[in-house]
């Protein structure tokens, strides 16, 4: 087959040589016009070289074609590696929203069916109460004068670190729990934060807060032990609440002594208490230890320790009839674990562990609930969690109370306890978070706060609702007042993340909405409240009156 004269041998000008004006929106290369203008003209002219020159144009030719094609092919495999990156990065995006898990709720089959007792496992055992008298330490039976036996086998037991719940109990746990871990996202993003907040949720349940983990299968070993009344002590009405209806669940009537001023703060607590069948009485009022309080202080406004004394007395003088208490003792803090252990697998489902465990703290019932089921695991196995008991200001046992045995009650009508104490003869100011008005610290974490284990935090009144607005306005839950300062503690905390830029893990415990302390935030909203402060002197004029042991 003949060729045209100048047509070069060993080259085929492709006709539909690519030609891409589009091309610099994806690499910029402004020439490549240029480029295809030249790979167009140049076979026309060719028939003007000479032998010689067409050779080398020739190999020019195939060059440009051939770096003509290969950028041709980067820039198609550029736009390819674009869409798949774009793609890529909007999959992520929506997968993260898909899996930005809100609530983790455990089904009813994976509520743990025992509780966890801390002091098999502690290194140091919590000291022993006392007898007033002898100064002995107490045996069960000792205590089950004023406690249900099992209770009492309870509170001293050092020996079994897993307590099965009686079936009924879990049965009645099933009513409400699980309760739900939350992760606060709003609360994160509000803070600007990069710390990851969680909370467990106890505010959901029928009562409102966690007192109920402990006041139903202390009715329930009432009953079983043949009790048909039982008394108490309330200082914000939860715990008040709970062992009212736990009290009419097992068939027991029930008497509560609740604090005189938080009565008078919080009227609908009083009538919840009386809407489950209980008799309410402000203290103190009517008992001898009440009355003779009353007469010795006109003024006083009423403290968890006056009513304690007011609901032993009643209990010791009446047929038939115990005493339940809902914090400080260590079988309270033994039933309160199903919080922690629920979020112990909770926290697995989300993929993490916590750095830090936060709870407020008045006699250590929430907080031991919440942190002893991940304390076994700095005990045991040496991880590395910092644990937090949030504490008013105006009562701060944890940070300036001294480790003493004392009274749990005002008239010494309790054993003597191994506490970190400010005297039992302590008049708390009034504030509104009523169930944190106490004077001592349960008998474990005392033990605790000694070895270094954990520690406490004073947290003023007015910061403690700036706190609890926060967390309102972001995650739609009011806290009870008293959760207020596990969640002024939290951002505490969150703040100092937002600071060093560590990504640290918190869990906090809600034990309580506030939705019957609304007169409270009404105070708050109308700048009625004020922070209170105690003096050195006052907490050494209240530890002057604790008993000296020999």
């Amino acid at each position: 087959m003949s060729t045209m004269p100048g047509t070069l041998t060993n080259v085929t000008p492709d006709i539909d040589a690519p030609t891409i004006p589009n091309a610099t929106i994806y690499h910029g290369d402004r020439l490549l016009p240029l480029k295809n203008v030249l790979l167009s003209a140049l076979p026309p002219v060719t028939w003007l070289m000479s032998s010689r020159t067409r050779k080398y144009a020739n190999k020019v030719y195939n060059i440009i074609i051939t770096v003509h094609k290969v950028n041709y092919f980067i820039i198609n495999l550029s736009f390819s590696m674009n869409k798949i990156i774009t793609f890529a990065i909007t999959f992520t995006k929506k997968s993260k929203r898909m899996n930005k898990q809100k609530r983790f709720l455990l089904q009813e089959s994976e509520i743990p069916t025992q509780w966890y007792n801390i002091q098999a496992d502690m290194p140091n055992k919590p000291m022993r109460p006392l007898n007033p008298a002898t100064k002995q330490p107490l045996t069960a039976e000792d205590l089950a004068h004023i406690f249900s036996l099992e209770c009492s086998k309870q509170e001293l037991d050092t020996e079994h670190a897993w307590i099965d719940i009686p079936e009924e109990v879990l049965d009645m746990y099933k009513y409400y729990r699980s309760t739900p871990l939350v992760r606060a996202y709003a609360l994160e993003k509000a803070l600007d934060t990069p710390a990851h907040i969680y909370f467990k949720n106890e505010s959901v349940n029928p009562l409102g807060s966690h007192k109920i983990n402990s006041a139903l299968p202390q009715c329930y070993y009432c009953r079983e032990e043949g009790v048909t009344n039982v008394t108490t002590e309330t200082g914000a009405g939860q715990w008040g609440a709970a062992l009212s209806y736990a009290a009419k669940v097992f068939g027991l009537e029930a008497a509560v002594y609740q604090v005189k001023i938080t009565l008078q703060q919080k009227p609908y607590r009083g009538i919840l208490m009386r809407t489950f069948g209980a008799n309410v009485t402000g203290s103190s009022m009517s008992t001898r230890a009440g009355k003779d309080i009353i007469t010795r202080d006109p003024n006083n406004s009423g403290s968890l320790g006056t009513a304690i004394s007011e609901a032993i007395e009643l209990a010791t003088t009446t047929p038939n009839c115990k005493y339940a208490l809902g914090s400080v003792l260590n079988h309270v803090a033994l039933h309160q674990t199903i919080i922690g252990l629920e979020a112990e697998k909770q926290m697995e489902m989300a993929g993490e562990y916590p750095d830090m465990v936060i709870a407020c703290f008045g006699g250590g019932s929430n907080f031991g609930g919440i942190a002893f089921p991940f304390m076994r695991h700095t005990i045991l196995e040496g991880r590395k969690t910092e644990y937090i008991a949030a504490e008013p200001s105006s009562c701060p046992k944890l940070t300036r109370g001294e480790f003493r045995y004392d009274y749990g009650d005002e008239a010494g009508y309790t054993p003597l306890l191994p506490m970190f104490t400010l005297g039992h003869d302590f008049k708390p100011a009034n504030i509104h978070a009523g169930g944190l008005r106490y004077h001592g610290a349960g008998v474990i974490i005392s033990q605790l706060i000694k070895d270094g284990m954990m520690h406490g935090v004073d947290i003023p009144q007015l910061e403690s609702f700036e706190a609890g607005l926060l967390f309102s306005r972001t995650e739609g839950i009011v806290p009870a007042p008293e959760s207020c300062h596990a969640i002024a503690a939290t951002i505490r905390e969150a703040n100092r993340c937002k600071e060093s830029g560590e990504q640290k893990v918190i869990l906090f415990n809600l034990s309580g909405h506030g939705l019957i302390d609304m007169p409270s935030y009404d105070s708050y909203l109308n700048v009625d409240l004020s922070d209170y402060n105690i003096s050195d002197e006052e907490i050494r004029k209240y530890l002057a009156g604790v008993p000296k042991l020999d």
